[in-house]
């Protein structure tokens, strides 16, 4: 690997800079989720499943906004763009600690649908400032912040709300998040090809895509729900650039879906339910033991082993199913319900979360190879919202579950779902191999 090319990248003009807002901007979305729960149980007095609902919505909102939000960039450029996500972050999230239950639903939607486009602008801005293996260096850089943001984030939440208070650190996300936007107006990296600081003749849609599975890959396992949205949004942009290529007889084909997309998408599904449920059931063990300030030494164990497993299952040469990687990691995460404290829990939340950077990559490489290249990009946007349906329907299932039963039963619940599902499916496609074996020795013995 050439390491003077990060260098290299770094010393061009408005690169460095842009890496670095980009990094900020995410801090208050990666602390806001864990920061809201908190601030809904012990300030609001809500049950775990309720606040789950709330964080779902949030999720909801967040993949249903950023194609909108990346659409409305490209049409009307960075800066007007981000007019109405500056306002939104400083007014929803100063509004949603000083009111009751049945108001923070809209709001939290609305924040969601509004957020500021943090992870689609900086990698379009990449896209047209670098060309070449310099871009994928950039990308790849790109979801290193990503990685820490996601550690760090959840510590600040936790802090936050154990040393000052949940309003206080609210009206702060409302502020950094409405600053960084600002941040991104003063720099107004290039978005389109032609502004100034634009190297690349043209945008790379389909590059842009493959930056938006590394950044998914590297929010994972903390951060899944600020990132579906933005690999939807990548993954439409690159399906409409093969349309505007190859005619309108191109759109509107599902010749691409076979019973093996179907089952990544499961996976996909599946193991955004696992991961939004286990963080959910952190937050709830913690919570019950007094222990919410040592949040971050549970997400430095979890988020770490998701980069450790990342690593190595890239160094391997044999591709695993993700469907079995889900179902060792679901069936991983079920010992986490006998952790007794905080260390327990962090040493218990090892060996799933070096998973779940696997998981989340033999997904996306299947994918690859299952669906012809043409349609990648309307398959990857397909892939976010699978992902996005696990990741929303994974904190309220949690939460009415340690309602019911204790902290100790979300991680049960979890993965047993995980598991049961990855079952369902593994046996499934075992049947249906057996039918088509079945069937080619019939037409063999016909013949």
């Amino acid at each position: 690997m050439k390491f003077g090319r990060y260098g290299q990248l770094l010393r061009q003009p408005g690169v460095a800079p842009l890496l670095l807002i980009g990094m900020v901007a995410r801090l208050p979305h990666a602390t806001v989720g864990m920061l809201l729960l908190l601030h809904l149980v012990n300030e609001l007095g809500m049950d775990w499943g309720p606040a789950g609902l709330v964080v779902g919505l949030m999720t909801i909102g967040i993949a249903l906004g950023a194609p909108w939000r990346g659409h409305v960039v490209d049409m009307y450029g960075l800066r007007r763009a981000l007019i109405p996500s500056i306002i939104a972050e400083a007014v929803v999230w100063s509004i949603v600690p000083q009111v009751s239950f049945y108001w923070v639903l809209p709001l939290v939607f609305a924040g969601g649908l509004f957020s500021l486009p943090v992870f689609s602008v900086v990698r379009t801005a990449l896209g047209v400032m670098t060309t070449g293996e310099t871009r994928r260096s950039a990308f790849a850089l790109d979801a290193m912040g990503t990685e820490l943001v996601f550690i760090v984030g959840p510590a600040t939440a936790g802090i936050v709300a154990t040393s000052l208070d949940t309003t206080v650190g609210m009206i702060g996300i409302a502020a950094a998040a409405s600053l960084s936007g600002v941040a991104l107006m003063i720099l107004n990296p290039p978005t389109r090809s032609g502004q100034p600081g634009a190297v690349a003749q043209k945008p790379n849609p389909h590059e842009e895509r493959l930056g938006a599975e590394a950044s998914l890959i590297a929010a994972g396992p903390g951060g899944l729900a600020d990132v579906e949205g933005e690999l939807i949004l990548a993954g439409s942009k690159s399906a409409r650039a093969r349309v505007a290529a190859r005619g309108r007889e191109f759109r509107h084909k599902f010749g691409w879906v076979s019973a093996s997309v179907i089952a990544v998408f499961i996976a996909a599904s599946g193991a955004g339910l696992v991961l939004s449920g286990t963080e959910v059931g952190i937050l709830s063990l913690l919570d019950e033991q007094h222990s919410e300030g040592q949040l971050g030494i549970v997400f430095l164990f979890w988020c770490g082993a998701s980069l450790v497993g990342g690593l190595l299952y890239g160094s391997q040469n044999r591709r695993i199913s993700p469907i079995v990687l889900l179902l060792a990691m679901a069936v991983l995460t079920l010992p986490m319900a006998f952790a007794t404290n905080t260390w327990s829990l962090a040493l218990l939340s090892i060996l799933p979360g070096m998973l779940c950077a696997p998981v989340l990559s033999a997904a996306s490489e299947w994918l690859t190879d299952l669906v012809a290249e043409k349609r990648r990009g309307e398959a990857m946007g397909w892939y976010g919202s699978a992902l996005t349906s696990g990741t929303a329907l994974g904190s309220p299932i949690t939460g009415a579950t340690v309602d019911a039963f204790g902290a100790y039963s979300g991680f049960l619940m979890v993965g047993a779902i995980g598991a049961l599902v990855c079952a369902v499916a593994l046996v499934a496609q075992q049947v249906r191999r057996h039918r088509a074996t079945t069937r080619a020795r019939t037409l063999i013995e016909d013949a």
